[in-house]
């Protein structure tokens, strides 16, 4: 054998002891302690990571749905019994009918309104000594519900709070179709070019303290905030708003009595709190001195005059209403509950054959007392019924009053002049009539008594018929912050701003109840809601983490 071949035969030798020590080496790994243990914690640190990869794709998933599902419904359940972090169904409906996007700045953050409700508990305690919690955080809760159901409708509400002190030149953008001031603690709603500004004060205002209550050493609340809101956003996305002319001066003097409170109060509620608020744009105007342009203006107020009109002036307003024969326009007349000479205004109703008598309307049932604290009731009042449901719509709650104090009697005036006269409201059939020069009663003439009529003025041409109307109110009190602001209580809102609503095909104005807030509920304040969000959101599921992973590493070194 050649020393060749005897290499080749070594070679192959040595390869072949080496893959035999080789492959005894891998099966002693195989079956020593140390290779099974190195296996099982492959095994257990694989699952260890599926199973974080799961928990995260979980968490993930459950996020986005969370998230999707809140935009259309809320989240947050209201425990209270008054239901103050939930909207009404009339804002909700309001919210869903939108057409057009919001935009809600706050010039302030959101820890402000907390803020201020412990300022106002501070106060009420060291002044009354009446510990309660003053809610002003319902505030921000509210406006996070506006976004909310606002996703439900075709438009869009986006709210964002602004700190003045740090971004003072947010409100630059707003001065071009607002001229009043904006400063910090404001809410300003907008859309497109129309603008709303809630002020600091009336963002105080949205809750007011019952003073009966506090003389007892309780504390409650009566919120207007979502009634404000709600009507703010209506007011700013309305398409064709009404424009009215509240006429308020002639030749810069009051037509009506501004020395009497009770008045001054209906004059200025009528015009805010019923028609601002429900989308209506006033503008005071000086019958005198101002032209009533039909162009510019869609309505007329002449509310409680204590002085008579010239005849010029009577004729401006007919021409208003006329319209060049056009008609399509209203009016508003309320009488004062003492004036009784008042000649010229007393021809112009006339014409539209409605009358104004100089009498007051009693009712032997007296009702109205019933409502009232004694300390409060200073006139005589009676209750309404409705006469002309068609005027009238329908009513949220049929069961509250309508209360009417010192209301004149009014009469049809019957001239064959082709007006079309409709009693709306009536007094009940044991009411009677009180002189106001003489002060007799007359019992004699028992029964129903027209308070609230509606005259119409038409012409036609082919087929198309045009018309303008005149609602006279006999009551001026009817329309007085105690029973517009009470809307709970009374239906005074509500069946003013419908009857004005038909008059001027007007359909989206509603009235929002307002919250009495319960002393008493299951409800945490805003420290304690933060206080439980850290422990719910943060502190329990890192808990539950931690023992997860405890445990999972545990059975990852066995």
């Amino acid at each position: 054998m050649s020393k060749k071949d005897t290499d080749k035969i070594n070679t192959q030798n040595t390869a072949e002891g080496v893959n035999e020590l080789a492959g005894a080496d891998e099966s002693a790994k195989k079956k020593s302690p140390k290779g099974r243990f190195n296996s099982r914690k492959l095994k257990y640190g694989a699952m260890f990571y599926v199973i974080i990869a799961l928990v995260i794709a979980i968490v993930v998933v459950v996020n986005i749905m969370v998230n999707a599902v809140a935009k259309r419904s809320p989240m947050k359940i209201d425990l209270t019994p008054d239901n103050r972090y939930e909207l009404t169904d009339q804002s909700i409906s309001v919210l869903k009918a939108l057409k057009k996007d919001v935009d809600i700045t706050v010039t302030a953050t959101r820890d402000y309104f907390e803020a201020i409700g412990t300022q106002y508990e501070n106060y009420y305690l060291q002044n009354f000594g009446v510990p309660s919690e003053v809610p002003y955080e319902m505030i921000p809760e509210l406006l996070d519900k506006y976004s909310i159901y606002a996703e439900q409708g075709d438009g869009r509400i986006n709210v964002k709070y602004v700190d003045m002190n740090i971004d003072p030149d947010v409100i630059n953008k707003f001065k071009q179709n607002y001229n009043g001031e904006i400063g910090s603690g404001c809410i300003i709603i907008s859309s497109g070019d129309r603008v709303r500004v809630i002020s600091e004060s009336e963002v105080m205002n949205m809750l007011t303290a019952d003073e009966n209550a506090m003389r007892n050493q309780e504390l409650r609340f009566n919120f207007t905030g979502e009634s404000v809101l709600t009507s703010a956003i209506m007011n700013v996305t309305d398409i064709s708003p009404v424009k009215v002319a509240f006429i308020k001066t002639m030749n810069g003097a009051p037509i009506y009595d501004s020395k009497s409170g009770v008045t001054e109060d209906a004059v200025e509620s009528f015009e805010n709190e019923l028609l601002e608020k429900n989308g209506y744009e006033c503008t005071d105007v000086d019958i005198a001195s101002e032209e009533l342009d039909p162009i510019k203006y869609d309505m007329l107020v002449l509310f409680a005059p204590t002085v008579d009109l010239t005849g010029d002036l009577i004729q401006k307003m007919s021409d208003f209403l006329f319209n060049g024969g056009n008609y399509g326009k209203n009016m508003i007349y309320v009488p004062d509950y003492s004036q009784t000479e008042l000649p010229n205004i007393a021809e112009f109703l006339a014409d539209w054959s409605i009358k104004v008598e100089n009498k007051y309307v009693h009712d032997s049932d007296d009702k109205v007392k019933s409502f009232y604290d004694n300390q409060f009731y200073q006139h005589v009042g009676i209750t309404l019924d409705i006469s002309d449901a068609d005027s009238v719509g329908t009513m949220p709650n049929e069961k509250l009053s309508i209360i009417a104090e010192l209301p004149r009697e009014l009469s049809e005036v019957k001239k064959n002049n082709g007006d079309i006269v409709k009693t709306v409201l009536i007094s009940s059939d044991t009411s009677y009539t009180v002189d106001m020069i003489e002060r007799t009663q007359n019992t004699d003439d028992t029964g129903v008594k027209p308070i609230v009529m509606l005259s119409r003025k038409e012409d036609s041409e082919q087929l198309q018929v045009f018309g303008s109307e005149l609602l006279v109110i006999g009551s001026p009190l009817m329309a007085s912050s105690v029973y517009l602001q009470n809307n709970t209580a009374f239906n005074n809102a509500n069946v003013l701003i419908n009857i004005i609503n038909t008059m001027s095909g007007k359909e989206n104005g509603i009235i929002i109840p307002d919250k009495n807030l319960q002393s008493s509920f299951l409800a945490p304040t805003a420290k304690q809601a933060k206080t439980i969000s850290l422990i719910v959101i943060w502190i329990i599921p890192m808990i539950i983490a931690s023992v997860g992973a405890i445990i999972l590493i545990r059975r990852r070194n066995k």
